[in-house]
């Protein structure tokens, strides 16, 4: 039986990902408010498929409902996830259970301050082996903005580490922008005191 990855994101942004799979003899169940259709062609033709579920992420339960019936009593071997963090939670604790016991995760999230945890989040993906994509917002070779390319050839490393039973680690792709705001100027008096006052630390 050909293996199954669950893909949740929006619609067309992990196609890529999903039509390797495909070509290497996966079956992807998408599931996402819009049909994007995933185009695969090869000769032979591949065996694999994907499948599109329409789901909407503020009901997590009927997803999840809709995924199971679409699986049709097997597991997912693989789950990919690029959600907003307002359903991210709730959405991975729906389809957890359907997911096989040695399923491992890859999860893309935008680089923020507080940055990602180096482990696997407490709760429903508690002690899978989670490889963790960091976006950052510009490529890491300039200036532009992080392209879409970079971002699809990052997510394959992810998946590929994950398919070899790699332990749970993080992966960045591109970096944060550098902050143009100026440093503050302290002028007078004021300024003359910073400047006399001891390094502490």
């Amino acid at each position: 039986m050909a293996p199954t990855a669950l893909i949740l994101a929006g619609a067309g942004m992990l196609s890529d990902l999903a039509r390797t799979l495909v070509i290497e003899g996966w079956r992807v169940v998408l599931p996402s408010r819009r049909y994007s259709p995933v185009p695969v062609e090869g000769d032979p033709e591949p065996e694999g498929r994907a499948v599109w579920v329409e789901a909407h992420w503020d009901d997590p339960g009927e997803l999840a409902r809709r995924v199971e019936a679409t699986l049709r009593g097997d597991r997912a071997d693989l789950l990919v996830t690029w959600l907003h963090d307002a359903y991210r939670q709730d959405v991975v604790a729906a389809v957890e259970p359907l997911l096989s016991a040695s399923a491992p995760v890859v999860e893309l999230r935008s680089r923020s301050a507080d940055g990602v945890p180096e482990q696997a989040d407490a709760g429903a993906l508690a002690g899978r082996p989670t490889q963790y994509v960091l976006l950052g917002d510009v490529s890491a070779e300039g200036d532009r903005p992080l392209g879409h390319g970079e971002i699809a050839a990052g997510v394959r490393a992810a998946v590929a580490r994950a398919r070899a039973g790699s332990p749970s680690s993080r992966h960045e792709i591109g970096r944060r922008r550098r902050s143009t705001i100026p440093r503050p100027r302290v002028h007078g008096v004021a300024g003359s005191w910073l400047r006399l006052a001891p390094r502490v630390g």
